[in-house]
């Protein structure tokens, strides 16, 4: 009974952390993409709100608590409501799979630094992600407007065309590491990470997770001086931050993916685990912001034709190589 009480308090307690550190990182990696985009078009970013603007993102929340919650007379109510907390919850989810260190020792008993280790935790990772653009065109279908319609419908198309390529890109990684588990894939990195054995996979991952957060060049289903805002268009208030937090947590969790598929997952020298896993992840998000300065948005046609034509008969060909390899090797 005291060791069940003692497993059940250590989870709360790696649940609280793991969820204070996202949102946290998510207020602040707004605040860094602002000043990154800011420098980079030759402007200041925010700098009104304490020192260097550090106290923007506390601004911004307050700011949205305090909006008003408007619901469109036509709307699907309770579908408008629900949509966007299964964005946030969806991103929030995904982590749970996520390890971020091997083990500490709490009163004499080894504790693993991952929530919760599933065997099948890649399909766990594969069904959260496929979920999460429910969200997206629930809230522009019960929305009852065209723009927030059109949003939805381009998001839904958009997962059609980058979650197959997004799979098959992982396929080699489970045939390297020999299972689906995230944490037995890291410890299969423990000599090489596999970025080295496989770019292709790495190439097409960070492709298609760019196209999961919905950000630039990708971000079709929002598409501002397309369809206003997209499936987000009849949102405000908190609501409206819901989307926002959940983009920024989504691209957190895609980077810690990403580190954990490809660059090792939390295995550095020096620093501590989650340290390192933590400095993958943002160096991934910087990523994404920078290609977000630089690049234009892809037309639709672009988009499914990368999708189908270049990223799935590529994911096929390297699945095919790299089993063949395996076989001669």
């Amino acid at each position: 009974m005291i060791d069940w009480v003692l497993g059940f308090v250590v989870l709360l307690v790696k649940m609280g952390v793991v969820l204070g550190c996202l949102l946290f990182i998510a207020a602040y990696l707004v605040w860094a993409e602002r000043k990154l985009l800011g420098r980079l078009q030759v402007r200041l970013g925010p700098n009104r709100a304490g020192i260097f603007g550090l106290l923007q993102p506390i601004a911004d929340a307050i700011k949205m608590m305090a909006k008003e919650d408007i619901v469109p007379d036509q709307a699907d109510r309770i579908l408008f409501l629900l949509a966007p907390a299964v964005v946030t919850a969806t991103a929030l989810l995904l982590f749970a799979v996520v390890p971020f260190g091997s083990q500490i020792t709490v009163m004499g008993r080894p504790v693993p630094l991952v929530i919760s280790d599933i065997n099948v935790g890649l399909l766990f990772v594969f069904a959260l992600s496929s979920l999460g653009v429910y969200g997206v065109a629930l809230g522009g279908w019960a929305s009852n407007s065209k723009f927030a319609l059109l949003g939805g419908i381009r998001g839904a198309a958009q997962m059609i065309s980058y979650e197959l390529a997004l799979g098959l890109s992982l396929v080699p990684v489970v045939m390297l590491a020999g299972s689906f588990s995230l944490v037995d894939i890291v410890d299969a990195q423990a000599r090489v990470p596999f970025v080295l054995v496989q770019p292709v996979s790495f190439m097409i991952f960070i492709i298609a997770a760019m196209a999961e957060s919905k950000r630039i060049p990708f971000d079709l289903p929002e598409a501002e001086n397309e369809l206003g805002a997209g499936y987000s268009t009849e949102y405000s208030g908190m609501r409206f931050g819901m989307f926002f937090i959940g983009e920024y947590v989504h691209m957190q969790v895609l980077g810690a993916l990403l580190a954990v598929f490809f660059l090792g997952g939390w295995r550095g020298p020096f620093l501590p685990g989650p340290i390192w896993l933590l400095l993958k992840a943002l160096a991934v998000s910087l990523v994404m912001i920078w290609i977000r300065a630089t690049l234009p948005r892809f037309r639709y046609d672009q988009l499914m034709e990368i999708g189908w034509k270049v990223l799935i008969p590529v994911s096929l060909v390297n699945i095919l190589a790299t089993g063949a390899l395996l076989m001669l090797f």
